[in-house]
């Protein structure tokens, strides 16, 4: 009988959440992947119910819901280099 490769489980995050929001992404020469304008992945838990509702509002629009939702975050949360938070 073979045996199994043993499970890799998630990276545990840095204990200071400061260095780990501000560590830099692996590169794409790191990685062997091709660079992509989007480089960080952002999961979030939501009902069943508001995934259709944005589903929905998406196809509507005649946009993906990455799109939909990044424009959302740039309005919410626009760059503004040399002011305050």
């Amino acid at each position: 009988m073979t045996r199994r490769a043993p499970r890799r489980g998630f990276v545990l995050r840095p204990s200071d959440p400061d260095t780990w929001v501000r560590a830099p992404e692996p590169s794409a020469a790191q990685n062997g992947a091709k660079a992509d304008r989007f480089t960080a992945r952002l999961t979030i838990d939501v009902t069943p119910e508001l995934r259709g509702r944005i589903k929905v509002a998406a196809f509507r629009r005649g946009i993906t819901v990455a799109e939909m939702l990044r424009d959302l975050l740039t309005r919410e949360f626009p760059d503004n280099p040399g002011g305050t938070a």
